[in-house]
């Protein structure tokens, strides 16, 4: 028997449930530290202008009534002769890119308390309420700085946070307030930490439809620039990849993060991209095989065991979920992807 899939009409200040959205299909997102996306198709007649708004509105995606997706409606199309009205939302993070740090914010603390007073301070300013309760510490201290000139973009703070080495996998939850309310809670874990729930093995459980193979990250040297010094100079964080010395050409890669005031941080943006680049970035794409699994088992951030071998492609290699999409039809059948990267680019070396 196929899920049973609704969209719920959300208003998206307070998470009251407006209604039920008749749709055509269905196709829903999620990616690892981004906000992932949500269209979904209705009838022309079957939105109600004064309540379905963009900027205003948010979209609730659930399967068998739990909530497996949520965010915000930015964008909606209107086809006139075809009768229908494309709705394309992107999930709760995409909010963040809209909320700036106006008062400033200087701290050095653990990474969770770091996020959890970036949360707070715009859960209390008209904020979409994210819930950080499960948030936990995780003995990594970071230090941040931003006058309130610099008007730091909170999304672009939690994703640099999360990239630095030694950092996190973060993704969004929606679930049940009470029958009439929904809720988002940001959720953080370990690189890769968490297992699949099954492991991949192409033509068994899975068909893996592309491999693809990416050199262009590779250095033997990365230099993450920093703040300038206000003499002209600027700070710079320096990290090698010494295993790759004498065995390519020498290539050198360039970040540049202009906020960053400290030496130390710009070394440890250097490190997580120097670990990033140490091999070719192996991407497999995969679709799972249909009605085998429910598709929000499997977890951006997650890892675990894919398995591959067809002539040039021979795979059998612990793999992290950077993104699963689900496309679902007006028949209620579920198409589950998933796009994965090597585990190793997420976990630091010893």
């Amino acid at each position: 028997m196929s899920a049973q899939y609704e969209v719920l009409q959300v208003e998206s200040l307070t998470g009251y449930v407006v209604g039920s959205l008749p749709v055509t299909g269905i196709s829903y997102s999620e990616t690892r530290n981004a906000a992932g996306a949500c269209t979904v198709g209705i009838p022309l007649g079957a939105a109600d202008p004064e309540t379905l708004v963009p900027g205003r509105s948010a979209l609730v995606v659930t399967r068998d009534d739990e909530p497996v997706w949520g965010g915000l409606l930015w964008t909606a199309s209107a086809d006139l002769a075809g009768g229908t009205l494309s709705l394309n939302a992107s999930g709760w993070h995409s909010y963040y890119a809209g909320r700036v740090l106006h008062d400033g914010y200087t701290g050095s603390k653990d990474q969770a308390s770091l996020l959890s007073d970036w949360y707070a301070a715009c859960n209390v300013d008209g904020g979409i309420s994210t819930d950080t309760s499960q948030v936990r510490a995780r003995g990594q201290v970071r230090t941040r700085s931003w006058t309130k000139y610099e008007l730091k973009p909170v999304s672009d703070a939690i994703s640099e946070l999360a990239e630095d080495e030694g950092g996190f996998s973060f993704r969004y939850e929606t679930y049940w307030v009470d029958s009439t309310h929904v809720g988002n809670r940001v959720l953080i874990s370990d690189p890769g930490g968490n297992a699949m729930p099954y492991p991949l093995t192409h033509t068994v459980n899975c068909n893996v439809t592309q491999v693809a193979y990416d050199a262009t990250a590779m250095a033997t040297r990365v230099y993450a620039v920093g703040a300038d010094n206000g003499d002209g100079s600027k700070l710079v964080g320096i990290a090698d990849n010494a295993t790759l010395t004498g065995v390519m050409p020498t290539k050198h890669a360039v970040q540049t993060f202009s906020d960053v005031k400290a030496t130390q941080p710009l070394i440890d943006k250097a490190a997580a991209i120097a670990l990033a680049g140490r091999a070719p970035i192996a991407i497999p794409t995969l679709t799972l095989y249909p009605g085998q699994y429910n598709p929000t088992a499997f977890h951006p951030g997650d890892s675990g065991p894919v398995q591959v071998d067809s002539g040039y492609v021979r795979v059998l290699d612990d793999f992290v979920i950077t993104e699963r999409k689900t496309d679902v039809d007006t028949n209620g059948t579920e198409a589950t992807s998933l796009s994965l990267a090597n585990k190793e680019l997420f976990t630091s070396a010893d």
